[in-house]
């Protein structure tokens, strides 16, 4: 899977979701279905949003007891999505678990990536809630680490620290970064931010586009944009 940019579906319904994907009557953009979307419409948006024949990152962040996970995750094996995720915060116990659960019986699977640190979380929120005292980039080099050694294909990371993550696990680790907007756009309630273009120098693999394109005046224009400045 080559460099892309993903599109965050988060719509509160399965009428908006289509609303706005029906817009897209050339190139079908990979989508992201987030926790919103799943808890409103269930599996089925899944499948139907497949059916048009968009790839699917499904954005549930996985995080309890590796048991428990395991069998979550065999359940959403047999959802066709290309992408799902997890929290490394779990440890690597649970990560390697969720990889038995997500590997179907003839060996083939989605890819599985790990949350490091949300991109609404910085320095001083990482200090003060969760009482973690280390820097935030030691802290997301050591999850991502840990993700690695479970034998996850990448992780979720602030486009800051996509091209570290890629020199302390390799290149072919998969960086998935939100937390991209325009030059010229809001950042609403991401504190770790950066354009298309700089994720794109800076070695993101991915990159999760929300509201840029779903808020925009013409979304199909704004995806557009978005590909010219990151793919093309």
């Amino acid at each position: 899977m080559g460099r892309d940019v993903i599109v965050a579906c988060d719509f509160a319904s399965a009428e908006e979701t289509f609303a706005f994907l029906d817009k897209f009557t050339g190139r079908k953009p990979f989508v992201k279905i987030g926790m919103e979307l799943f808890y409103a419409e269930g599996p089925e948006i899944v499948r139907q949003i497949k059916k048009r024949g968009h790839k699917i990152f499904l954005d549930l962040k996985l995080h309890d007891i590796p048991n428990t996970v395991k069998k979550a995750m065999a359940v959403l094996s047999n959802l066709d999505v290309d992408v799902c995720n997890l929290h490394a915060g779990g440890t690597i116990p649970m990560m390697k678990a969720a990889l038995e659960g997500l590997t179907r019986a003839d060996g083939t699977r989605p890819l599985l990536i790990a949350v490091t640190q949300l991109t609404s979380t910085d320095q001083e929120t990482m200090t003060r809630d969760l009482l973690i005292e280390e820097d935030i980039d030691k802290v997301v080099m050591h999850y991502a680490l840990n993700a690695k050694k479970a034998g996850l294909d990448g992780v979720v990371c602030s486009p800051l620290e996509a091209g570290k993550v890629h020199e302390v696990c390799s290149d072919e680790f998969l960086t998935v970064t939100p937390g991209v907007r325009f030059a010229d756009g809001d950042v609403g309630d991401q504190k770790r931010v950066m354009t298309p273009a700089d994720a794109k120098a800076i070695g993101s693999d991915y990159i999760v586009v929300g509201r840029p394109i779903t808020a925009a005046e013409d979304p199909v224009a704004a995806y557009e944009r978005c590909v010219k400045e990151f793919v093309d």
